[in-house]
């Protein structure tokens, strides 16, 4: 039931964002686009309640409840860069819009975007590593804890790739070649 719902929250993410962007930009209802895009949360709240009423039911504690608990740190974390993302291509496509901003390639505003990216990461990272936490306390000494722990490092994982990612930009940055 949880990875269906996954599923369902992440192809509803991507509808809610279509149908904003078309009121917004086709239908010329900004207002309409941008109700529906506050829509998109109210996904994420369901899923959450969805897992802890599953792991509250008694159910053993899996990767599918990691998988969520990530999921929803990703929507924390990088979900509002996402939709900008998709905002401003949609924009420029569509509705006659700038062409979309590039992140710069050298030098110091390069290292300035590998920071603000890994601090999404990281962010992300932390409301899943706190979910995850939760998930665990919650299930107690009783039950098997170990893929909530596995999800965990692998998150830890993912923020020190970021951070390293960064400070490599930081130290190194890329020059212009001549």
């Amino acid at each position: 039931m949880i990875v269906t719902l996954i599923v369902a929250c992440e192809v509803g993410f991507w509808v809610l964002l279509a149908a904003g962007l078309s009121l917004r930009y086709l239908a010329r209802m900004p207002r309409a686009g941008i109700a529906v895009l506050l829509l998109e949360p109210v996904l994420e709240l369901v899923l959450l309640i969805a897992t802890a009423t599953d792991l509250k039911n008694g159910a053993e504690a899996d990767w599918k409840h990691g998988l969520a608990a990530v999921y929803l740190g990703y929507s924390v974390g990088l979900g509002h860069a996402t939709v900008k993302w998709v905002d401003a291509r949609f924009a420029h496509r569509f509705a006659g819009g700038p062409p979309p901003v590039r992140p710069p390639k050298y030098g110091t505003a390069r290292a300035v975007h590998e920071w603000k990216t890994a601090a999404r990461w990281i962010l992300s990272c932390a409301v899943a590593l706190g979910l995850l936490q939760a998930a665990v306390w919650y299930v107690g000494d009783g039950g098997d804890i170990s893929s909530l722990r596995a999800w965990q490092t692998k998150m830890l994982l993912v923020a020190g790739i970021n951070l390293v990612v960064a400070t490599s930009y930081t130290i190194w940055p890329k020059q212009v070649k001549n």
